[in-house]
């Protein structure tokens, strides 16, 4: 199915985009208190209205899915971010044997003079991404440059559209039960059952979470108190749509990276992530002599120009802390998908589970 253009969403469209990239209920109906809250805020919409919508922004690829985000990290595992050279010659064959690694989840060719190519290693146990790198540095004969999350600031992809509801800031994430969160660091089978289930999206229909309960056997107030412990306890970032930033017109993608100075970091991470255009913010590690930066700040925009413009908002952040000159920073952006198949989640659960 060809995807619909972005001039093409109406008013409703754009509030339901708006609205729900987080905090969407997770109640035995969930699209009635969701079209109430727009009905609240002058949408004209009923649940059925609703549902519909959300079921066509899926169909017609707006949405990448419809449910859960969740927060791989604290399902069981480890995903490491890595750079490396591939030399212009034999690019595509290195790209290709990166790809043919299954541990491998997203790659990206990006600008860089050097370090070329960015990929995520995700894998079920911390000591596994040094064997999954020699392995490629072996079969590739590049050297590779590990960058795990030291600190996470901001992880909160959020792709707003001109419209209604343009703060985004819809909020139904309280209703329905309030399950204490456990100190159980694994999950149960059913819980690693319930994960899995729900990793792609949710069913667009109706009783979303009933059909869910259907699916793996449980009861639906279960799913449901399950789903509203995962969100208190962090393994669920967020319910809601989820959209195709590229759908929406957020074609520019610039990895901002920054030699903070260490002792300020504590303070430049958190200012940096109260910017609203920031979708991921972290503190990943130096590599002397050939990666100086120590912080890296993604942004996105809708045309060069807008992209342009809040790189320089992150550059004003950062010099009301420090004196950042030229060579302390640098911008990457994405000129290629190479590999984009998400986290394997089903090997992280297992391991995971007891």
């Amino acid at each position: 199915m060809v995807a619909m253009d972005i001039a093409d969403l109406d008013d409703r469209d754009r509030a339901v985009l708006n609205a729900f990239q987080g905090g969407f209920p997770v109640v035995h109906r969930p699209f009635e208190p969701a079209a109430h809250a727009l009905r609240s805020r002058g949408v004209d919409i009923d649940p059925a209205g609703l549902l519909d919508r959300v079921r066509r922004l899926d169909d017609e690829d707006v949405l990448t899915r419809f449910g859960a985000l969740i927060n791989a990290e604290e399902i069981g595992g480890s995903a490491s971010l890595v750079a490396m050279h591939a030399p212009e010659d034999e690019f595509e064959e290195i790209a290709e044997t990166v790809n043919g690694f299954r541990e491998v989840a997203h790659n990206y060719e990006r600008e860089h003079p050097h370090l070329n190519m960015w990929f995520v290693v995700s894998v079920a146990d911390d000591e596994s991404v040094e064997d999954v790198l020699a392995d490629i540095e072996a079969e590739t004969g590049q050297e590779t440059y590990n960058l795990p999350k030291q600190q996470e600031f901001r992880v909160e992809a959020k792709f707003l559209v001109d419209g209604p509801i343009s703060d985004g800031d819809v909020d139904l994430s309280h209703l329905g039960p309030t399950p204490d969160p456990t100190d159980r660091e694994t999950l149960t089978p059913a819980e690693r059952d319930l994960v899995l289930e729900v990793q792609d999206g949710l069913p667009v229909v109706e009783t979303p979470y009933q059909a869910v309960a259907e699916e793996i056997g449980q009861e639906t107030d279960w799913v449901v108190e399950t789903l509203r412990r995962f969100n208190e306890e962090g393994k669920v970032r967020r319910v809601g749509v989820i959209p195709n930033h590229y759908s929406l017109g957020y074609t520019e993608n610039g990895m901002t990276v920054w030699d903070v100075p260490d002792d300020l970091v504590e303070e430049v991470g958190p200012a940096v992530a109260s910017l609203d255009f920031v979708t991921h913010c972290y503190e990943r590690p130096r590599h002397d002599g050939v990666w100086e930066y120590n912080f890296f700040a993604m942004t996105h925009g809708r045309s060069e120009e807008e992209s342009q413009q809040r790189i320089e908002q992150v550059r004003d952040v950062m010099a009301d802390y420090w004196d950042v000159g030229e060579d302390d920073w640098d911008t990457l952006f994405s000129t290629r998908i190479l590999k984009k198949t998400g986290i394997r989640l089903a090997e992280r659960a297992d391991a995971n589970t007891a």
